[in-house]
């Protein structure tokens, strides 16, 4: 059985052999991948200008239970950093903040931070969204899953702003701000926040109704699923190579719902997609966001010199931050991506703007067994994508 391909694509005539060899190699490695490693189930998906090219399936969205399929809910995790980074530029174009205003401006509790390097003030929206702020990486100052003294009652994510204020006297900028990349869960909380006191409205909403209504992801939804789409919501889990547990299933994120609380089907990420790529005289997508704001996005701001939760390994002279995106240089061609890892999900887009292609899959299990499978595998599949499907796409049409 072969991807799901979408017919009009089938009309692109003799240059279709083209792509579907390319195709066929992917996912023969893509499930060569999924069995070995034993993810419960997963979909991806290919877009090129404003048509779904390509699908594919597999697996449980629930084990023993629902198949995947173009409906099925995954957990996105750290992705929804982009929908956070395009709500920041809609601020910024509309005339409420500038880039490199002091985050203290809109959140001043921020004052009770300890910054060794200089004034508080120095630290701005920008720094932020190049994760260059100084800020540690956890929203918590620990990790729940790597201490054996754990317990039920701790919630694996702070679920009010009040706890993080209240950390906020014990926390430290752990180098000069703007001096380097280094990821962190927590600044983004704090540009949730900003998003939130600028428009009056709690971050679900504004995204909802300036992002996801627009581009027409009706299906799509933060933290916990409304009753309508619960049947659609894959559930997470984690193995360690000789058991499968189920992580929490349709949880809140709590008050880190702005650097990864987005729950949606493919078929509303190819929408998303759709957007990234981008279409001449779209009205909508312009009210969305700027395609000159968007790309603003996706402009070099700092090399990436740490291990990345959703990116994996940074390759010099490859890897950078834009705001709020990933960029990977490859072959003279830059591409646009993020990842994400959270509650047994892992995920990841890739765009390429110059060949107006994109790529989304999911999985809905976390492998780690000396090391992190899932994540290896999806980057091995992001390198195929972008060595040769890509390519094949561009020149199809």
């Amino acid at each position: 059985m072969r991807f799901r391909l979408i017919p009009i694509l089938l009309c692109a005539g003799t240059c279709f052999g083209q792509l579907e060899p390319a195709l066929d190699q992917f996912r023969s490695e893509y499930h060569a991948g999924l069995k070995k490693n034993g993810i419960v189930g997963s979909g991806c998906a290919f877009v090129h200008g404003s048509e779904v090219v390509a699908q594919d399936f597999y697996g449980d969205a629930v084990r023993g239970g629902s198949s995947v399929d173009e409906n099925t809910a995954f957990h996105w995790a750290s992705i929804t950093k982009t929908f956070t980074g395009i709500a920041i530029m809609q601020l910024r174009d509309h005339g409420l903040l500038q880039l490199d205003d002091p985050i203290v401006k809109y959140v001043p509790e921020l004052r009770a931070v300890h910054d060794r390097y200089g004034p508080i003030d120095a630290i701005t929206i920008r720094q932020l969204m190049t994760h260059s702020a100084g800020f540690r990486s956890p929203t918590w100052p620990w990790s729940a899953e790597n201490r054996t003294d754990a317990v039920e009652w701790e919630p694996f994510e702070p679920t009010k702003w009040s706890q993080i204020v209240a950390m906020l006297p014990y926390t430290d900028i752990l180098f000069p701000p703007g001096s380097k990349h280094s990821y962190s869960n927590l600044g983004i909380v704090f540009l949730g926040q900003v998003i939130e006191r600028l428009s009056g409205d709690d971050y679900e909403v504004y995204v909802d109704k300036n992002i996801l209504k627009p581009l027409e992801m009706y299906r799509s939804c933060f933290d916990r699923s409304p009753y309508f789409l619960l049947s659609h919501r894959a559930a997470g889990y984690l193995g360690n190579g000789r058991e499968l547990k189920p992580a929490p299933f349709n949880f809140g994120s709590g008050i880190t719902v702005s650097n990864g609380g987005l729950n949606a089907p493919l078929a509303d990420m190819e929408k998303y997609l759709r957007f990234l790529i981008g279409q001449p005289g779209n009205e909508r997508y312009e009210q969305v966001l700027k395609r000159g704001s968007l790309e603003e996005m996706w402009r070099k701001q700092l090399p990436l010199t740490s291990t990345d939760p959703s990116q994996g390994a940074p390759q010099s002279g490859h890897d950078w931050i834009g705001l709020n995106f990933f960029l990977h240089e490859e072959g003279g061609r830059m591409y646009v991506g993020h990842g994400g890892q959270q509650a047994g999900f892992v995920s990841h887009i890739w765009v390429d703007p110059a060949g107006r292609s994109a790529y989304v899959i999911a999985f809905n299990t976390d492998i780690e067994d000396g090391g992190d499978k899932t994540q290896a595998l999806d980057r091995e599949l992001g390198i195929t994508v972008m060595g040769k499907i890509f390519g094949a796409m561009t020149v199809s049409r």
